[in-house]
């Protein structure tokens, strides 16, 4: 009863609150009002807190220039929670863009689709995502390609970082986007540590259905999200994207140990050759 309850009282507020911030957003991308940016953020704020999802946050995210923002992936909440921190736009596999209502959301946010089954459909992508780099967008890579089972951070992939390096080729040759990574973890739920036992009920990966996973969600118990940002790389023509794809892992999968279990990991050695890090005060 409490289940229904719960999820009956999200739908009675959710759903009226976002008809009127769909019909607002698609105004506002019909005549390119720059509220479009900030709607989805009101919507997702929203949800969150019917959700009774707790999101703090560490450290502060790249604003007023091009930057890709890299993060680890375990659930679709990690959506919700991300754009809650400010105006972002994600990069989602081409099924996405068909799936009921959230399809249609992951559009009004200006998500850009890849095709993986198409061989350029990377290519495409990394066409789009540069225009929107240099148009000064925030753009979130899911680097894994997939969601993990909570417990761990996957090896990232730098297929798309290419982007990037199209990017600086529209802004000049002397010009640069940042690359900054950002830790998504949930460490506690309904006040106690999340335990192995727990992650099913928040990590949403293999064939888990989607619905379920999201009720289950609505009616468990409130849940603490940490979402961390981490040091502002460079990238430039010169630089080696695998290299630049390898520190931010390393810097995600460290952030997300500390984060999960409260413990410090042993700092991994430094990679010969890594790429040089771009601190807050040279960002401005």
């Amino acid at each position: 009863m409490i289940r229904r309850l719960r999820v009956a009282g999200l739908l009675v507020v959710l759903v009226p609150a976002g008809l009127v911030l769909v019909g607002l957003q698609m105004l506002a991308l019909r005549f390119g009002w720059r509220l479009s940016h900030w709607i989805p953020v009101v919507f997702h704020r929203l949800a969150c807190r019917l959700l009774r999802v707790r999101v703090a946050v560490r450290g502060e995210p790249v604003t007023g220039q091009a930057v890709l923002v890299v993060s680890n992936h375990t659930t679709w909440l990690d959506i919700v929670v991300l754009s809650t921190l400010q105006p972002m736009s994600f990069i989602a596999k081409s099924e996405v863009a068909g799936w009921p209502l959230f399809g249609t959301l992951a559009r009004l946010q200006r998500t850009i689709f890849i095709d993986r089954s198409r061989r350029k459909g990377a290519a495409e992508a990394n066409g789009e995502i540069a225009e929107r780099l240099a148009g000064g967008d925030a753009i979130v890579l899911f680097a894994e390609g997939t969601t993990s089972d909570g417990g761990r951070v996957l090896p990232f992939r730098s297929s798309l970082l290419g982007a990037a390096r199209d990017a600086i080729a529209r802004a000049g040759h002397d010009g640069h986007v940042l690359v900054q990574p950002v830790t998504v973890a949930y460490p506690a739920r309904g006040g106690l540590p999340v335990g192995y036992g727990d992650r099913p009920g928040i990590a949403w990966y293999g064939d888990m259905d989607l619905i379920p996973h999201l009720v289950g969600i609505i009616a468990g118990p409130p849940l603490d999200a940490v979402c961390v940002w981490g040091t502002p790389m460079p990238f430039d023509a010169g630089s080696d994207r695998k290299a630049v794809t390898r520190a931010v892992e390393t810097e995600v999968r460290a952030t997300f140990a500390r984060e999960r279990t409260g413990r410090t990991p042993e700092p991994p050695s430094t990679p010969s050759g890594r790429i040089p890090v771009l601190t807050r005060a040279q960002t401005v």
